[in-house]
């Protein structure tokens, strides 16, 4: 579990097809700290450390993984910079919302526009999550937890101010980026609950 407040961005150091795919991502983590076998969110999907050493960690990501996410979308190359979070604590501050890292797919960066100090993004998400996604509820893409502004049918708009773009790696946004959508837990349970009651 995840509240989608990034932590340290982390760099993709290795890339290795053995059945499935294994990363070695460095990154600022204390690794004395962190458990074989820990869940990390990278770039809001949840995975497991199955090697460490100072400065970096290792994981393997699994087929399934791969066709859900823009890992399978783009790709990572080596030197690719990716948002981190390591798992909530009993005890630790909730800043954002309770996010899963089970990433339910991609959706794409359509506009760009500057708004005051904040930068205004427009993303096309898939029509079978679009629903899920109302104004003023939140979503985590890319890990980081966002408020939606407005939602126009698959389109639908947030904003990032000047802080969010220099701690995670939404200062490197591009439009046309594919970007991991994780859509409010809370927001697909009262959908299918509207869904029950209507049937």
């Amino acid at each position: 579990m995840f509240t989608g407040i990034i932590s340290d961005i982390g760099t993709v150091l290795a890339v290795e097809m053995r059945g499935d795919m294994r990363a070695r991502i460095g990154c600022g983590y204390d690794m004395g700290t962190v458990d074989m076998g820990a869940s990390i969110a990278c770039d809001g999907v949840c995975l497991t450390v199955v090697d460490k050493a100072p400065g970096w960690f290792a994981v393997d990501i699994s087929a399934e993984t791969l066709s859900k996410t823009n890992i399978g979308a783009d790709g990572w190359a080596v030197g690719r910079r990716l948002n981190l979070e390591r798992a909530l604590r009993v005890g630790d501050e909730l800043g954002g919302h309770i996010v899963s890292g089970h990433v339910d797919g991609v959706a794409q960066v359509v506009d760009m526009q500057d708004e005051g100090d904040s930068l205004r993004l427009t993303f096309e998400a898939p029509a079978a999550l679009a629903r899920f996604i109302a104004p003023k509820g939140s979503v985590a893409l890319n890990g980081t937890s966002l408020t939606v502004n407005e939602v126009e049918g698959n389109r639908f708009g947030i904003n990032l101010i000047p802080h969010t773009r220099q701690v995670t790696t939404w200062g490197d946004v591009a439009v046309g980026d594919q970007i991991n959508l994780e859509i409010d837990t809370l927001a697909r349970y009262v959908a299918r609950l509207a869904e029950a009651g209507g049937a």
